[in-house]
């Protein structure tokens, strides 16, 4: 399997299916790709090995998926064993649900909070719509904490933590308050996640 993802200093899309895949403990080649290049440089590195222009993407066995959850969900087909969701149907339909969330919403907080691993923690001035796709995703946190015990979203580390890990970065590096210390205590727990340091660690490195 190659996965072809974006830098990893701002690429959130890219970390989601590449921390799930570093789950499965299948081998697998990285190929990074740099964002931002000028003159389309970008796209034009990317189109060779994703039909769609973006990343992330995974090569595997004669096929290209393009798209992050469509990875993630097809990591959790192909390797059982590594129980990416809970076995609760409940409860892997509520972690479906909130990853899907998080997929398609909360519009404003990627935009005036975007991901930058090496950007100084700051807090940032947040429009009303920011401050309630906060409130919200505090409350699919505490709720899922709530019905599973913890200590992660379902219980165990799943798809739907490494769709939130991201969030946590900006939390952090926006200076915003998780709102109860149980969260507080969550989010360390994602953002001390060894694959996460990881990924950090050569985030903070490239320019």
């Amino acid at each position: 399997m190659e996965l072809v993802i974006g830098s990893k200093r701002w690429s959130s899309w890219s970390m989601r299916p590449w921390l799930v895949l570093k789950r499965t403990g299948a081998p697998f080649h990285e190929r990074l790709i740099r964002l931002y290049q000028a003159d389309g440089a970008t796209r034009a590195q990317i189109l060779p090995h994703s039909p769609s222009g973006r990343v992330p993407a995974l090569k595997t066995g004669g096929i290209v998926i393009a798209e992050s959850l469509a990875i993630c969900e097809y990591l959790a087909e192909v390797f059982p064993e590594a129980k990416l969701w809970p076995q609760d149907v409940d409860l892997r339909a509520l972690g479906r649900s909130a990853a899907s969330e998080m997929h398609a919403g909360f519009r404003a907080l990627r935009l005036e909070c975007p991901m930058d691993l090496a950007r100084p923690v700051e807090p940032v001035p947040l429009s009303d719509e920011a401050q309630a796709d906060i409130a919200r995703v505090r409350a699919l946190w505490t709720d899922l904490l709530g019905r599973s015990g913890g200590p992660f979203l379902l219980g165990d580390w799943s798809i739907a933590d490494a769709f939130f890990t991201p969030v946590a970065t900006r939390f952090r590096t926006y200076a915003v308050d998780p709102g109860t210390p149980e969260l507080a205590a969550y989010m360390d727990r994602l953002l001390t996640w060894p694959d996460f340091l990881a990924w950090e660690a050569a985030g903070r490195l490239e320019t």
